[in-house]
């Protein structure tokens, strides 16, 4: 081994425990990111079998009943885990808490999964110019970045606007989030005959990602796929 190979490793290796940190979950000391292998690998995943287009458990991977009896304006959704603990915990601490180092993480995760997939843009959900001051950033872009760096393909931040402030999903029933969001984005991007990639942190009912490529399919994009950190499962 060369000298000067000795001397980046032990430049690497420096930098390494300069970065490391203790685990967010268990606390254990001196991780290399921010979960320690250990509660990596209990994170809470989905099943192997799920509906394609809207990534909600199916006997045998099937399209499931109701995306059937009325399909979603999106075409396809592929999500890291389940919207669960601690993954809920996680997300939470990384939208309101400012852990951007989860952003980071996730998007990595997100870059795994998207491998393969074909886009032409890549759209993170818009937030309302409000919400993203009080917020101080959008968790959708900070997802988005490490997805677009891994596949080469850029990001359209500002073709989509959230022009219309709603109530938090959040806080609503399922059943009346759809009608929440209903003509609250606006688009100024002709997407004639792209493949478009949406991506957010969480899909609950998917009304947002719902609602907005149903706006961009209104601007042309010719097929839509989701991509989300979590999928809360329905109760």
């Amino acid at each position: 081994m060369s000298i000067l190979t000795q001397s980046v490793r032990r430049v690497r290796g420096s930098f390494a425990r300069l970065l490391a940190q203790d685990c967010l979950l268990c606390g254990a000391v001196g991780v290399p990111r921010v979960l320690c292998p250990s509660c990596e690998a209990d994170l809470p995943r989905l099943p192997a079998n799920l509906c394609p287009r809207c990534a909600i458990p199916t006997p045998n991977g099937e399209m499931c009943g109701r995306c059937q009896a009325k399909a979603p304006h999106y075409d396809a959704t592929i999500a890291a885990f389940s919207y669960a603990f601690p993954v809920d915990k996680l997300v939470q601490s990384f939208k309101y808490g400012h852990r951007l180092a989860l952003g980071a993480y996730f998007g990595r995760h997100l870059a795994l999964l998207a491998d393969g997939v074909r886009a032409d843009l890549i759209v993170p959900l818009p937030l309302h110019p409000l919400r993203l001051r009080e917020r101080g950033f959008n968790q959708a872009l900070e997802l988005a970045r490490p997805v677009a760096k891994a596949l080469g393909v850029a990001v359209d931040a500002r073709g989509c606007l959230r022009h219309r402030q709603t109530a938090a999903q959040a806080d609503l029933p399922w059943r009346e989030r759809a009608r929440n969001v209903r003509g609250a984005f606006h688009c100024r991007t002709d997407f004639s005959g792209k493949r478009l990639l949406l991506i957010d942190d969480v899909m609950t009912t998917g009304a947002s990602l719902d609602e907005l490529a149903r706006t961009v399919k209104l601007h042309g994009a010719s097929h839509v796929s989701l991509l989300v950190v979590a999928r809360a499962l329905p109760p």
